[in-house]
């Protein structure tokens, strides 16, 4: 009897490695950085972590877990409630319609997948701040954003890889 239950318990918290990683990738990106305007270029490894999980265990983070960890970015973060859900969720939508051209694929098109995601991602906070703030806002910040995000891709993907292999497979 208490086979089982421990069984299940350690299977439960299995299944909630993608959730529980997206939301430490979430805590980590958000740490304040004694760096000059870090916080305008910090590379969203939430939207990473997303990305990754959404190929690879869709059935372990879903939609409403993606939009979940956005309104609690926005909530700690303070930016305009939503924006983020919007983004993760869009972005989600994205790669899952598109899953079956990465799974088996090399790593090379992973990250260029990674590559174009971010990017629309990036161009979606653009248009829906410009939208909010009734004027172009420089894409500058998003763009540094998106390029930081792109070079540093392998080193969560790698981690979430060794996680993914060794916990639930």
């Amino acid at each position: 009897m208490a086979v089982g239950i421990w069984q299940r318990l350690d299977q439960a918290g299995r299944n909630s490695v993608p959730f529980s990683t997206t939301v430490a990738a979430m805590l980590v990106g958000m740490m304040p950085l004694q760096l000059p305007d870090y916080s305008f270029v910090a590379p969203p490894l939430t939207l990473m972590a997303i990305y990754y999980w959404a190929i690879y265990r869709p059935d372990l983070l879903k939609p409403y877990m993606a939009f979940g960890i956005g309104v609690l970015q926005d909530l700690l973060g303070g930016s305009p409630l939503g924006m983020s859900a919007l983004v993760y969720v869009l972005s989600y939508w994205l790669v899952l319609t598109q899953r079956r051209y990465f799974l088996g694929n090399s790593f090379w098109f992973l990250w260029l997948g990674f590559a174009l995601v971010a990017v629309g991602a990036g161009a979606v906070q653009w248009v829906a701040y410009s939208l909010m703030t009734v004027h172009l806002v420089a894409p500058g910040n998003v763009v540094a954003q998106a390029l930081l995000a792109i070079v540093l891709f392998p080193v969560p993907a790698w981690c979430f890889s060794k996680l993914h292999r060794s916990l639930l497979s």
